[in-house]
């Protein structure tokens, strides 16, 4: 964003309105996706590869200089990071194609256990017992969730059972993208990190796309304009609005907000796709995202530092990430 425009917005745009429209934006994700008859690899790299295209001019522009931050040791991370995020993206878009979107957007919402989780295993970080009780419920839920009958659902391809398997590993995944990316986030500025991960992500995916031998370009308008809606919808109004809503809200306040996303997906999926999701999905949903809370709302130790620290991973890391 330019300077003129950033301070134009800072003074006129309310955050708690904006993070209105970015909830509404990232719920839209799951219904382009199974509108789309592209294959879901292809559908999540034109995703990528269009946003990172809507932001190049502004990261290679009045953020050029911004690159110098890049240590080779930092680029290397956001490459891993990017990795990681086109592993989120394959497997939760291919999730759509098996279950119900109910089911998937709040599986792979569970992106805030598995940091909790790998922050504690990987990182020796301090997680209290309201994280714990987080961490349960939301497994809890989630075998619930394992147990609705994918005929009493709707009609999708295949047995629900492999979609909501798959939308879990995009949460895995989104949270192995967070922690390798978390500490560069507390050097680097968003320009430069995003592009790096962006351009690796949408690397990652095309090798993906030509080894599963998927056509690149043989799609009719339709595809094309969904493939730009996800770049322009979820991309742009939905995480970058997030991460400038972080300036101005807690954290705390943003990672709750996004707990709207599966809520706002399931009701497009029932008006736009007459998809009712079933007693048992809804129940297991409901369990799913009070762990969610629990865990996004609880405040760690303070380190040796004294610095403390909330779950989602503040004091450099965003809710944001996120990254359905």
């Amino acid at each position: 964003m330019s300077d003129d425009l950033s301070a134009w917005v800072d003074e006129h745009v309310p955050p708690m309105a904006a993070l209105g429209v970015a909830v509404a934006a990232v719920s839209t994700a799951a219904i382009l996706v199974r509108w789309s008859r592209a294959p879901s690899s292809v559908a999540a790299f034109y995703r990528v590869l269009f946003t990172l295209a809507l932001i190049a001019p502004f990261a290679l522009g009045d953020h050029s200089g911004e690159f110098r931050q890049l240590s080779r040791r930092d680029a290397g991370a956001a490459v891993v990071a990017g990795v990681a995020l086109a592993l989120h993206f394959a497997s939760w878009f291919e999730s759509l194609s098996w279950t119900s979107v109910a089911a998937s957007t709040t599986l792979v919402q569970t992106q805030p256990v598995f940091v909790a989780v790998g922050a504690a295993l990987v990182l020796g970080e301090y997680v209290d017992r309201r994280v714990v009780l987080g961490i349960g419920v939301a497994l809890c839920g989630a075998v619930v969730m394992s147990l609705a009958d994918p005929e009493a659902s709707v009609a999708v391809a295949g047995e629900a059972r492999i979609g909501n398997a798959l939308a879990v590993v995009g949460a895995a995944a989104g949270a192995a993208y967070f922690l390798a990316g978390r500490s560069i986030r507390q050097r680097v500025t968003v320009f430069p990190y995003v592009t790096v991960v962006y351009a690796a992500c949408a690397a990652t995916l095309l090798v993906v796309v030509l080894a599963r031998g998927q056509p690149l370009f043989a799609y009719p308008p339709r595809e094309w304009l969904l493939f730009l809606g996800l770049a322009v919808g979820p991309g742009l109004f939905g995480h970058t609005v997030v991460n400038w809503a972080l300036e101005h809200v807690r954290s705390t306040v943003a990672s709750v907000a996004l707990l709207g996303e599966p809520v706002g997906a399931t009701l497009l999926a029932l008006l736009l796709l007459s998809e009712v999701p079933t007693t048992v999905t809804l129940a297991g949903g409901g369990v799913v995202i009070a762990g969610i809370y629990l865990t996004s709302t609880a405040r760690r130790r303070p380190d040796a530092g004294g610095a403390a620290a909330s779950s989602d991973g503040e004091s450099g890391a965003r809710p944001d990430d996120r990254s359905s």
